[in-house]
């Protein structure tokens, strides 16, 4: 009864916060069959489903291309929401389409061309070689890392969590090469399946739901030349429209931190790719006068739903940065 009460509560103020001039995107990457300790951030079919069930109650769901025209025209409706999927993880068909398509809900889906097919982002790496490495201590000195003791799922989430913090801001090739090397370090059979396949994306397409780019292989675009930027926005584009057929008009940034994983110069090379509007990570809800080329998204982590909500409406009136 209280929980009732308090989502009627959040309900109710909702459209106080968020009028009708408002869009609040989402951001996710995966949906799991289950929980997964080494992962999770990400939610598991039962916890999107409910999620998914609140905001096909409490929202406005639209496709981000009609909600982006209504935002233009002024014809929001009070709650709009989109809801957005990063990188082209294979469980994004497998288990957050039939979620979506349960509660009628549309999504957007910006896929890293590059690592459809069998492909594998560097995080997926090592967080899989980590899962497999046995309990002791792993020692990745050779590697210029640190010593790691692997015991249980917490000291495995602290050693993924360190490792990428060491090496995420690396040039691409030289922290590709760290994960490959301490793949190689504890001989790890890794997984291939991760990221959907060209089939796999155009069944999302042929679902109703958005195709949008995410370049070819995920650079932090900032660290890039200007060729390989522009390159990687371009050919990502490219490459989806072949897959499915249908023209890709929107962009999401990877990482997509303004300013940091992104400047003014790639904001630029969006648009020349011929893409539409593009959305980033900062944080809040999109107005008539925000960038097309910077919009803001959220991700919702609680596991709460009166929290889940809450955060909905808290993440309205936050500042959105722009670079």
């Amino acid at each position: 009864m209280l929980q009732q009460t308090a989502l009627f509560g959040v309900q109710q103020l909702w459209p106080w916060v968020q009028p009708g001039q408002r869009l609040s995107i989402l951001l996710y990457h995966q949906v799991l069959p289950t929980p997964d300790p080494l992962r999770p951030d990400a939610p598991d079919t039962a916890t999107f489903d409910w999620q998914m069930e609140l905001l096909s109650r409490h929202s406005s769901v639209l496709a981000l291309p009609e909600a982006l025209h209504h935002l233009e025209t002024g014809t929001l409706p009070p709650r709009a929401t989109a809801i957005t999927f990063d990188d082209g993880y294979a469980d994004n068909r497998l288990h957050a389409l039939p979620v979506l398509q349960r509660h009628g809900l549309p999504a957007t889906f910006f896929i890293a061309a590059g690592y459809l097919n069998g492909g594998r982002m560097f995080n997926d790496t090592l967080i899989e070689t980590i899962r497999r490495a046995p309990n002791g201590t792993l020692d990745l000195g050779a590697e210029g890392l640190g010593t790691y003791t692997l015991s249980n799922a917490e000291s495995r989430r602290q050693a993924i969590r360190d490792i990428i913090r060491e090496i995420k801001w690396r040039p691409r090739q030289e922290r590709e090469g760290s994960v490959e090397a301490i793949a190689r370090h504890i001989g790890a059979d890794l997984p291939d399946d991760l990221m959907m396949t060209d089939q796999q994306v155009r069944e999302l397409a042929e679902a109703g739901m958005t195709i949008g780019g995410h370049t070819l292989s995920h650079p932090i675009l900032a660290q890039e030349d200007a060729r390989t930027a522009a390159t990687e926005i371009a050919q990502g584009r490219q490459r989806l429209q072949a897959i499915t057929g249908q023209s890709v008009d929107l962009f999401a940034y990877p990482n997509g931190r303004p300013g940091q994983d992104y400047t003014a110069r790639d904001v630029g090379f969006v648009r020349d790719a011929g893409f539409s509007a593009a959305v980033s990570t900062s944080m809040g809800s999109s107005a008539v006068q925000s960038d097309r080329f910077q919009l803001p998204r959220f991700t919702p982590w609680s596991r709460n739903p009166v929290k889940f909500l809450a955060q909905l409406v808290r993440n309205t009136r936050h500042p959105v940065t722009v670079v």
